[in-house]
């Protein structure tokens, strides 16, 4: 099974919309901390998509067999002062195909993209204690600080969420 990584706009999403709300809904009863909380709704989960758009955002899909299986965002910073960094978000891969390598492609794609873009820093949280955590730190992220008590859990507990980043080698990346 051959795993391809593709840079989505909405118009390609839009017929496949179906596809993008189950991978969110999935991943959000799963335990994801991807700022929603269970039950999500359908309805929830398309205004989700359909605002993800603009030209600071570059969405990032993952796919097997033309099914998908996972997604990132990568959002540029749009500010003068910040013209050389960008921010990881919303990392998910539907959990069927989990362990198969599908995060680290998609964050391998991001990291080239974003050195495609003259972005050489690049920055993500996610929830302390999570496996993404061990992800970011194989990929040579590095762990800048944590904020306790930074997100609520499906069971009403708060969890401390953790921030790092990752200086990029944009000559490097960008020719990968």
């Amino acid at each position: 099974m051959e795993l391809k990584v593709e840079r989505e706009q909405m118009s390609s999403v839009m017929p496949r919309m179906t596809e993008w709300e189950q991978l969110l809904t999935l991943v959000v009863e799963d335990g994801a901390s991807i700022g929603f909380l269970p039950p999500l709704s359908t309805g929830e989960a398309r205004a989700y998509w359909e605002g993800v758009e603009g030209p600071e955002i570059v969405l990032l899909a993952a796919y097997i067999e033309d099914r998908l299986v996972g997604s990132v965002q990568l959002h540029l910073c749009g500010k003068p002062n910040g013209s050389h960094r960008a921010e990881i978000a919303k990392l998910m891969t539907r959990p069927d195909y989990r362990r198969r390598g599908v995060a680290r492609r998609l964050m391998q794609h991001a990291e080239a993209y974003a050195a495609s873009q003259a972005r050489s820093l690049l920055v993500l949280d996610t929830r302390e204690g999570d496996p993404s955590n061990t992800l970011y730190l194989s990929l040579g992220y590095v762990r800048a600080g944590s904020i306790p008590d930074y997100a609520r859990s499906a069971d009403g507990a708060l969890a401390a969420t953790v921030f790092y980043y990752k200086r990029l080698d944009t000559a490097e990346l960008a020719g990968a």
